[in-house]
């Protein structure tokens, strides 16, 4: 009998036959790791089964080729904590889907769930927008789609960086975008060092963030983002409309 012992992060719960579940844990020693639970589904486990918790897990198989089974410890309850806010909670699904379905099983990336165990403990505090992009940009650099925000891609400036090219992933300046603006995606104040940001600022890195994860990761499967990723964009999106909507309102 194969078995071993880790801490893992709940990425999906997939029920299966009369109350039982496949789950998919993202784990520091064994990556993307993949088990049956027992009554997954039944009410004296459904707290620990949410997806975004952190579990006390025990995997064992007869041979490292079967799926294997685990048996699941409550560590830490992330859903819990961000169930009160719609955004965070949204958030906390689209880290936990994107990284379900990005990474191979059984392959080791210890800098994705460092980096996922650092978001979920931001969602505690107020700059869990930013902490987002930044995971997502760490989660395309280790699947090989890391973009370049240090330089301008044509003039090699360091400095007014406003722009990302969308076909070469690079940095582009104030004065050499300036023609082609329409067709770059803005670099938000908080990829290039500054400390300010606001709604408007994550909604800027969520597209940019996307649109890289969309053509360089997930087309090559012929598919879309996870729906929380897209419910996430489209929550930003909404309540920016909103707040434009109601200043313009007030100036009138």
């Amino acid at each position: 009998m194969l078995e071993w012992r880790e801490t893992g992060i709940i990425l999906s719960v997939r029920p299966h036959g009369e109350n039982g579940g496949v789950v998919s844990l993202l784990t520091e020693n064994y990556g993307r790791a993949m088990g049956y639970v027992y009554g997954a589904t039944s009410a004296k486990t459904r707290g620990i089964m949410e997806i975004g918790n952190v579990v006390n897990a025990r995997w064992q198989a007869k041979a490292s080729s079967q799926l294997g089974t685990f048996t699941l410890e409550l560590d830490k309850s992330h859903a819990a904590d961000v169930m009160h806010d719609p955004a965070r909670l949204t958030a906390l699904q689209a880290a936990c889907a994107i990284a379900d379905r990005c990474l191979p099983e059984r392959e080791k990336h210890p800098a994705v769930y460092a980096g996922l165990t650092a978001l979920l403990d931001s969602f505690a505090g107020d700059l869990w927008g930013p902490s987002y992009i930044f995971w997502e940009l760490g989660l395309l650099r280790e699947m090989g789609f890391g973009l370049d925000l240090s330089k301008c891609v044509s003039t090699q400036a360091v400095d007014n960086l406003l722009y990302v090219s969308p076909k070469s992933g690079c940095a582009v300046s104030a004065a050499a975008g300036e023609a082609y603006k329409d067709r770059l995606l803005a670099l938000p104040p908080f990829l290039r060092g500054e400390a300010r940001f606001d709604d408007a600022d994550v909604l800027d890195g969520l597209r940019l963030t996307g649109h890289f994860l969309l053509h360089r990761v997930f087309s090559l499967g012929n598919t879309n983002l996870p729906e929380a990723r897209l419910r996430l964009e489209a929550r930003f999106s909404r309540k920016i409309g909103a707040t434009e909507a109601a200043e313009a309102a007030g100036v009138a």
